[in-house]
């Protein structure tokens, strides 16, 4: 599996981005766990509900980005924007992660708006992962100068992996996986990796 192998600190201080999303997750998850009903209104606000979307509630289409339904759905966001996030953000830089992070997660809620019922409602990263996803097979596809074959072989298994996971999921939103994918792949040639991006690490288990 892949990630990246330096402690919190070094996290923090190179990959900042990856750092506040996971924070995020962890934070807004706790806050919306604690049985107050005070804050039921404010979670009816922020998670994406397409008839909302449809009357302009706009902000909807990025809110959701750090929202989790349970501590289940949270982990697994949040292990695979550990795994596949740092060496991404340090490769592409701050910005053009965060654009390929936020544009995947908002491209997927687009096509959820689009192609599912008025009344559906969802929460979750997923869109913006699999937008990291579609990045890595671009470049395991056209730059293999930066990821070596038997690297993108691995990466490829990781990323059908959790497609797999995500169809056997009862209550996943397969649209916004298929299409948070589509819109990290659509966006990658535009997004140039710095010069000496630093190196591929595999963790063999």
């Amino acid at each position: 599996m892949f990630h990246y192998t330096g402690g919190v600190r070094s996290l923090i201080r190179l990959c900042p981005v990856v750092s506040t999303l996971l924070l995020a997750h962890i934070v807004l998850w706790l806050l919306f766990v604690i049985p107050l009903s005070a804050l039921e209104p404010i979670w009816q606000h922020v998670i994406g509900t397409n008839d909302a979307l449809r009357n302009g509630e706009y902000w909807r289409l990025i809110s959701p980005l750090v929202l989790h339904y349970d501590f289940n759905h949270m982990a697994a966001n949040s292990l695979s924007l550990w795994l596949f996030g740092p060496w991404l953000e340090r490769a592409l830089g701050k910005g053009k992660f965060l654009l390929l992070y936020l544009g995947g997660g908002v491209g997927a809620n687009i096509a959820t708006v689009l192609l599912l019922p008025p009344m559906y409602s969802h929460v979750g990263a997923s869109g913006a992962i699999f937008a990291l996803f579609g990045m890595y097979s671009y470049l395991a596809l056209f730059r293999r100068d930066l990821i070596a074959p038997r690297h993108a072989q691995l990466l490829l298994a990781a990323m059908a992996i959790n497609l797999l996971l995500g169809l056997m999921e009862p209550d996943g939103n397969l649209i916004a996986h298929l299409f948070g994918f589509v819109t990290g792949g659509l966006l990658a040639p535009f997004l140039a990796v710095r010069p000496g991006p630093p190196s591929f690490h595999v963790v063999r288990p």
